[in-house]
């Protein structure tokens, strides 16, 4: 049996009810692949409804023998799972076969984050003396700022920014928009680029809204911010395993450390689950004991 028309409902259902990014969506649709093919191998053409937890755990012993990371292999399961669950609501399914299917435990690696003295010390390596210069100062004080992801900060647009108040519009994960804060360097810097640097260029086709313009008049490319922040870490010599999402990380692990509520990070952040921004609660305890450690005098006894 045929899934091609399965995979097509499956495919509009998380676009238009889950809204998720076409990566997500081809992620998902590829890991549905992988499960069709295996079933039409090693059953037959049966279709979902003929699925049982039998055969999903076969498949899950296949693709644990293919030497995939666990994380790799959580997002294969957690996209079965969804598939199935969407299944379920079309009735194409009378059970779910993947209730009590496990997922592999994946261990969650705590980024690296820089100190609020490296972050200045990062953007203070900045060459203001060339145009780019105040353009990524204004990128970089803006990430770090208001949290951003990098697509976030590539696609910002001028009509997005309510500077006068002291917020940004972002477009995040899924299409899903959310106003953020903007401190006060940001703005400083913002409205210095975009006054003094970018009126000089002539924006390409389609590019008219977009705040940060390469020196053709485009949008910069993730790929392009990740080569200026590490220029600038090595021209630090800060020893750290460092990427653009540092600054967010950064940002959300110095307002959790200053005692922010974690709902209000989850807001900013744009995390769809409180579970996810939990994550800087770990940080944050990595700081405490760090803290204790280094100035609690129980800590040093011999």
């Amino acid at each position: 049996m045929h899934w091609d028309s399965y995979k097509k409902g499956f495919k509009a259902f998380l676009q238009l009810e889950k809204s998720l990014s076409a990566h997500s969506v081809e992620a998902y649709l590829r890991d549905l692949d992988k499960l069709s093919s295996f079933l039409f191998d090693e059953v037959g053409p049966i279709g979902p409804s003929e699925v049982t937890i039998n055969h999903l755990q076969d498949f899950i012993q296949r693709i644990a023998k293919m030497e995939m990371a666990p994380t790799s292999q959580a997002r294969i399961i957690s996209g079965i799972k969804s598939f199935f669950k969407y299944c379920l609501l079309e009735q194409i399914c009378t059970i779910n076969p993947t209730t009590l299917l496990p997922t592999p435990k994946t261990k969650r690696k705590l980024p690296d984050v820089l100190s609020f003295e490296e972050i200045e010390q990062v953007i203070g390596e900045i060459d203001l003396s060339k145009p780019e210069g105040g353009r990524n100062k204004a990128i970089l004080e803006t990430m770090y700022s208001s949290g951003l992801r990098v697509t976030e900060a590539i696609t910002l647009k001028i009509s997005c920014l309510y500077l006068d108040v002291g917020f940004i519009r972002v477009i995040g994960k899924g299409d899903k928009e959310r106003l953020v804060p903007i401190g006060t360097d940001a703005i400083k810097y913002i409205k210095l680029y975009k006054d003094t640097i970018r009126i000089h260029q002539t924006p390409a086709k389609d590019c008219e809204d977009i705040l940060f313009l390469n020196n053709r008049g485009k949008g910069l490319s993730r790929v392009m911010i990740f080569y200026i922040i590490k220029d600038l870490i090595q021209k630090t010599g800060i020893k750290k395993s460092i990427s653009p999402h540092s600054f967010r990380h950064s940002f959300a692990t110095h307002l959790v450390e200053g005692g922010a509520d974690l709902r209000a990070v989850q807001e900013m952040l744009g995390h769809e689950s409180i579970t996810t921004t939990e994550i800087y609660t770990h940080i944050n305890r990595e700081y405490l004991r760090d803290t204790l450690d280094r100035f609690h005098p129980a800590f040093h006894k011999k």
